[in-house]
């Protein structure tokens, strides 16, 4: 676990908080609620799982506002309340990870070209290679098997993870993450004609990577078939996750696991793509939309919208009604078929054959 020392009280003033109980107790250590110990610190984001203060050993516990009262008092333990305690959580732990350590040196056995410029305290490991023209910015790191094409252009403080490949034209801006296996500027899915008469349509455009994008494993981005395929700046994409030509991905977006997002879409700022989403091309989803699980989205979508619904999407609110709704079916049915008899009875007439 990440280790360290540090004071309750200091911890509190760091996340704008407030310590229950005893502030000089020493934290070293951030732990899961089940397992923590003394001189740990650990979370509760949930009330449903108020049930584990009772039970934790840790030295303390970071809560929310809703936990704050005789549950707390009872329990004997030191707190630190925030509004948002995963938010805290997350700074806390920022403290007490140990910040990776990279190499700064050009191993042996990376293939640099000649016309490449690196800049100062650049790691680049063995088996890295760096193609013409390419420009690598300070203090950035690329781990065994990156591949940097032709004209790549990668900002200072970047971290590219074993076999990232960027190919050629490329733009990454400052401090982007790239984890292992991810492909920014393959061809784009661009096709003309049918059958044996379909042909290939150049892939002439760029992928650009804005400021402070990272970006998950085995996640793919396709070069523009013109211009520019966009991740903007802040975005967080997960694992495993396809954004073909053109696309635009704005500002602080966040894109889960296995999420399709087909040519020419926009996304605004702050959306929101759940695992397994699938988006078609040419639409626009408005700025701060929500889109739910496995949820495929056919057309565009208006800013803020919360959509829910596998294939076709609807409000989140009628969703809701209608998963309510589902296992209710069968005996609805049943009552809608005795009602129709009833009321066939009642026109003396009996009920037609369905």
């Amino acid at each position: 676990m990440p280790s360290g020392q540090r004071i309750l009280h200091d911890l509190a003033e760091y996340v704008g908080g407030r310590v229950i109980g005893d502030g000089s107790v020493s934290i070293f250590r951030v732990s899961p609620i089940e397992e923590a110990g003394p001189g740990d610190i650990t979370f509760l984001a949930n009330p449903r799982y108020s049930r584990f203060i009772s039970g934790s050993k840790a030295s303390a516990i970071i809560v929310g506002p809703q936990l704050v009262g005789s549950e707390l008092a009872r329990s004997g333990q030191g707190f630190l309340e925030v509004a948002q305690p995963y938010i805290a959580f997350a700074k806390i732990l920022q403290l007490f990870a140990p910040a990776a350590e990279y190499q700064r040196e050009i191993a042996p056995a990376a293939h640099i070209d000649p016309s490449a410029k690196l800049g100062n305290d650049v790691g680049v490991y063995p088996n890295v290679y760096v193609g013409p023209f390419a420009q690598v910015g300070d203090r950035s790191v690329l781990l065994p098997g990156v591949f940097l094409g032709d004209r790549v252009e990668i900002g200072s403080d970047c971290v590219l993870h074993p076999n990232v490949v960027v190919r050629d034209g490329c733009r990454l801006g400052n401090r982007v993450i790239l984890h292992a296996g991810v492909v920014v500027g393959s061809d784009g899915f661009g096709y003309a004609g049918s059958g044996e008469a379909r042909i290939k349509i150049p892939q002439v455009g760029v992928v650009e990577i804005e400021d402070d994008v990272e970006i998950g494993a085995n996640t793919t981005i396709d070069r523009a078939t013109l211009g520019r395929t966009l991740i903007g700046r802040g975005a967080k994409i997960d694992n495993l996750v396809q954004i073909a030509h053109n696309v635009n991905v704005g500002a602080n977006s966040v894109i889960a696991a296995q999420a399709g997002i087909a040519g020419s879409t926009k996304l605004g700022k702050n959306v929101t793509l759940a695992g397994q989403v699938g988006v078609v091309n040419h639409i626009e989803i408005g700025e701060g939309a929500i889109i739910g699980p496995q949820s495929g989205v056919p057309q565009s979508v208006p800013a803020g919208a919360l959509l829910s619904g596998g294939i076709g999407v609807a409000p989140h609110h009628e969703w809701l009604k209608v998963m309510t709704l589902l296992p209710q079916l069968p005996k609805l049915w049943t009552l809608v078929r005795r009602l129709e008899k009833q009321v066939a009875q009642l026109a003396n007439r009996q009920p037609k054959e369905k």
